[in-house]
C-alpha cells in the first residue's frame, strides 16, 4: 500500500477531510473514512492504468508509477497542510503515522471495515492464487482476471483507507511481512494471507515499542528503517527471478 500509493492517497483522503467542517462525531468518521477509500482507490486505480500504458504490466513499471503517484499525492498532502489551520496536528499525525492520535472512536470504526475487507479477501485465495501465474494462466483456470483484480483493488483500498484513519502513514509493513511469510511457507496465499496479518501485527508491535524506547519517534521511521533496505533487496532479487 505504501509503495504503490494506496495509503498516501488515503492519507490525502483523510486530511481532505479534516478541511471539511463537521460537527457531528458520526459523520466525521463517516467523512473521513469515506474519503480516504476514495483516494485510496483512486490512487491505486491510477498506478495501474498509467503502469499498464503501452500494454505493459511489469511490476518495474507498477513501483516506478507507484512512486511517482505517491510522491505527486504526497505534494497534496502538503497543500492541505498549508491550508489546514486548526487541523494542522491531525494532517501531520497521517503524514508522519504513528498511534499517539489513535482513539478509541476511530479503532471501532475501523477494525469492522478491515477484518470484512480482510474476510473478503482471504475468501478470494484460490484467484490471488491464479493470478500470482500470470493473466493468461488465471484465465485458464476460470478465474475472471478482469473482475477479481477489480474486486481484490477495491478490498484492499477500504482495508488500507480504514488503517490509515487510524494510524496514518506507516511504511513497508505490508511489504516485508507478506514477503517475509511467503519466503517461509510458498506462494500459497491460503497460508499467506493469515500469516502475513499476524507477522505484521507482531513487526508493527515491535516497531511500536522500539520507537517508544528510543523517545517517542513515529514509528513510521522505525518502519522505513527496516523497510527502505528490504525493498532494495526484493528488487534485487527480482533481477534473479523472483516474483514480487
Amino acid at each position: 500500500p505504501y509503495v504503490l500509493g494506496t495509503a498516501s492517497g488515503a492519507a490525502l483522503g483523510a486530511a481532505i477531510a479534516v478541511l471539511i467542517p463537521v460537527r457531528a462525531l458520526v459523520l466525521e468518521f463517516g467523512l473521513i473514512h469515506g474519503l480516504a477509500f476514495l483516494g485510496a482507490l483512486g490512487a491505486v486505480v491510477l498506478v495501474y492504468r498509467l503502469s499498464r500504458v503501452g500494454g505493459h504490466g511489469q511490476m518495474t513499471s507498477l513501483l516506478l508509477t507507484g512512486y511517482a503517484v505517491a510522491s505527486l499525492l504526497a505534494a497534496g498532502l502538503a497543500m492541505a497542510m498549508y491550508l489546514s489551520g486548526a487541523g494542522l496536528r491531525q494532517i501531520f499525525t497521517y503524514l508522519l503515522g504513528g498511534f499517539d492520535a489513535a482513539t478509541w472512536g476511530r479503532l471501532a470504526a475501523a477494525v469492522p471495515l478491515v477484518l470484512a475487507a480482510s474476510l473478503l479477501i482471504a475468501l478470494r485465495a484460490r484467484s490471488l492464487n491464479g493470478l500470482l501465474l500470470g493473466e493468461e494462466a488465471a484465465t485458464h483456470l476460470g478465474v475472471d482476471v478482469r473482475k477479481e483484480r477489480a474486486i481484490l483493488l477495491g478490498l484492499a483500498s477500504l482495508a488500507t483507507a480504514a488503517a490509515v484513519t487510524v494510524s496514518g502513514l506507516i511504511g513497508f509493513v505490508g511489504l516485508v511481512a507478506p514477503h517475509v511469510v511467503r519466503l517461509v511457507v510458498g506462494p500459497n496465499a491460503r497460508l499467506v494471507l493469515p500469516l502475513a496479518a499476524i507477522f505484521g501485527a507482531i513487526l508493527m508491535t515491535g516497531a511500536d515499542l522500539a520507537a517508544r524506547l528510543v523517545g517517542e519517534i513515529p514509528v513510521g521511521v522505525v518502519t522505513a528503517v527496516v523497510g527502505a533496505p528490504f525493498f532494495l533487496v526484493l528488487l534485487r532479487r527480482a533481477r534473479t527471478g523472483y516474483e514480487l
